[in-house]
Formats: C-alpha cells, sequence, structure tokens
C-alpha cells in the first residue's frame, strides 16, 4: 500500500510540474500574432500532422527542421506547435539559433485550436 501512495506522489508531482512548464513556456500574446497572419508551424511527425491540424498550418517535423528551416521565410512571424509542447520549444529554439527573429511557442496544437477557435483539418 505504501508504494502505491509513492507512486501516485510521484505521478502528481510530474503533472503538476509538466502543467507548470507548459504555461511558462508558452508565449504571451498569441492572440494577436494569430490574428497579424503568424504562420502556424506544427513540428510534429507527418503520420501525427495527418491524424488532425490547425487549418492553414504548416508542417515540418522536429526531425527535419534544421535541414528543411530553409523553406521558411526568417521575416515571418511562427507560432510553433505540437501535441504536448515540448517539440515545439526545441523547433523555437533552433529557428532562434538560425537567425528567425519571430518565433514563438504555441504548445501544444490542439489547445491552440481550442484557444483560439481556431478550425481543424483532417486527411483522409
Amino acid at each position: 500500500m505504501k508504494n502505491v501512495l509513492i507512486f501516485c506522489g510521484i505521478i502528481l508531482t510530474v503533472y503538476i510540474v509538466y502543467r507548470i512548464y507548459k504555461y511558462q513556456t508558452l508565449d504571451n500574446g498569441l492572440d494577436k500574432l494569430i490574428r497579424s497572419g503568424a504562420v502556424i508551424l506544427d513540428v510534429r511527425t507527418e503520420k501525427e500532422y495527418e491524424t488532425g491540424h490547425i487549418a492553414g498550418s504548416q508542417n515540418i517535423s522536429l526531425g527535419t527542421i534544421r535541414e528543411r528551416f530553409i523553406e521558411l521565410d526568417p521575416d515571418k512571424t511562427y507560432i510553433t506547435v505540437c501535441s504536448h509542447g515540448l517539440r515545439s520549444v526545441k523547433v523555437e529554439n533552433i529557428l532562434k539559433e538560425k537567425g528567425f527573429k519571430n518565433v514563438h511557442n504555441g504548445g501544444a496544437w490542439s489547445d491552440l485550436q481550442k484557444s483560439f477557435n481556431l478550425k481543424v483539418s483532417e486527411k483522409k
């Protein structure tokens, strides 16, 4: 019984830390950026992207961003999204290392979609 309680405590702590991390890494003012025409860059794999994504978003996965960043316009504003928000932070940092000035973390694509009531696209 004691081991079960310890395990549950660890799980709860990890979840709380994750939620705090998630909200601290999201950039403020995403709504203004979206209204101003920022490009939503979905950094999940192609298969994940095909299961559903924000309409009009661009898909370049974390695994290919170091080669494919040249497809992006450094003068545009990008909001990176993924499934939970961890890969989007990594891509945000990679693009900033490559000289992009206007890159913002949008966290989980589904959260961004719900927060700003954006349309969803699905391939079938």
